[in-house]
């Protein structure tokens, strides 16, 4: 069984990722597991199921997929309901559910835009209200973490991505909004901002894509990108209590890109 020194720090705890079948959600998914939080991953990916048995012969620690759509209200309330059945009432939310479009805006689709919104951000918003509600009702002390993106803040080029930027940057802002409308109710809410971190679906993308990988790490000034562990432990950081006074807030996590 894998551990680190904080194996204990969520113990007793149930935490939700969603997009967590794979690429950098199952690496926040890994971290809080490793910090001793039973897991459930949520994704739209058949191979969630797999993903969480994995994780649980790794890790030690409680573990279940749950097919779910973002985007329908009454799929994330099946999954929670599944989660509560399962592990308990969750007290740790990560929302990494995310798509993206490389097509230009002349060339984007009503529908495409309406889908990478409605993925990035409606389904922030659906999964995080269900959370909250039941954190509410179960009196819990709770804690949320939407994953937003440098994209946020800065059009980062030269790929073309603007249905992506702005629906990223409308997640920085549910997080400040959530964050004080549910402080007085015992939850906080975060956000990360990750730049390019190299999770196997951008390796993929970068051996597919070397000129464009180049242009990326030749304007990050740490000169390489992140790697998954990097993200998962300042995600542990504002999952714990250790972070009490952090409300509100997104942190970028870029090796300086968004900097210069």
């Amino acid at each position: 069984m894998s551990t680190t020194p904080d194996a204990e720090l969520f113990g007793g705890r149930t935490a939700v990722v969603t997009g967590a079948a794979r690429g950098l959600g199952l690496a926040m998914a890994t971290a809080l597991a490793r910090s001793g939080a039973s897991i459930a991953l949520l994704d739209r990916l058949e191979t969630v199921g797999a993903a969480a048995s994995a994780l649980s012969a790794e890790t030690g620690v409680r573990a279940i997929g749950v097919n779910v759509d973002v985007t329908d209200p009454a799929s994330v309330q099946r999954a929670f309901a599944q989660v509560a059945e399962s592990l308990g009432t969750a007290s740790v939310l990560v929302n990494s559910a995310g798509i993206t479009s490389g097509d230009s805006a002349l060339e984007t689709s009503p529908e495409l835009w309406s889908r990478v919104l409605d993925v990035n951000v409606t389904g922030t918003f659906l999964v995080s209200r269900e959370f909250a509600a039941r954190a509410i009702d179960a009196k819990l002390e709770a804690t949320v973490i939407n994953i937003a993106s440098m994209s946020s803040f800065v059009v980062n080029v030269p790929q073309t991505q603007t249905p992506y930027n702005v629906s990223k940057a409308a997640v920085a802002m549910l997080t400040k909004s959530l964050a004080i409308e549910w402080l007085p109710h015992g939850i906080r809410v975060n956000g990360i901002a990750p730049g390019y971190f190299a999770s196997d679906m951008t390796r993929d993308f970068v051996a597919a894509n070397p000129e464009m990988a180049e242009q990326w790490v030749s304007r990050i000034p740490a000169g390489r990108m992140g790697e998954p562990h990097e993200l998962g432990d300042l995600l542990v950081y504002l999952a714990s209590e250790r972070s009490a006074y952090v409300v509100g807030q997104n942190f970028v996590i870029d090796g300086g890109y968004t900097v210069v």
